[in-house]
């Protein structure tokens, strides 16, 4: 099953990207910071995504993880 029809793992994967735009904008900032418009730019406001709500993201994080050793 394809991650776009099974909403968990479209949550996987949003969760996913937020974490790791939001840890390369932290290692090399000119990557994110210079795509700003466009279709690159969803790596952008992830990036701001997971700075500005970050223990909510963690938060979500934990859940994600729970849920998937649960079943």
């Amino acid at each position: 099953m394809s991650a776009l029809f099974n909403f968990q793992s479209l949550l996987l994967v949003i969760l996913l990207m937020i974490c790791t735009c939001t840890y390369v904008r932290a290692v090399a900032p000119r990557l994110i910071d210079r795509n700003k418009d466009g279709i690159f730019g969803l790596f952008f406001m992830s990036a701001r995504i997971g700075e500005r709500l970050s223990p909510y993201v963690g938060l979500a994080c934990v859940a994600m993880a729970v849920t998937l050793l649960l079943q």
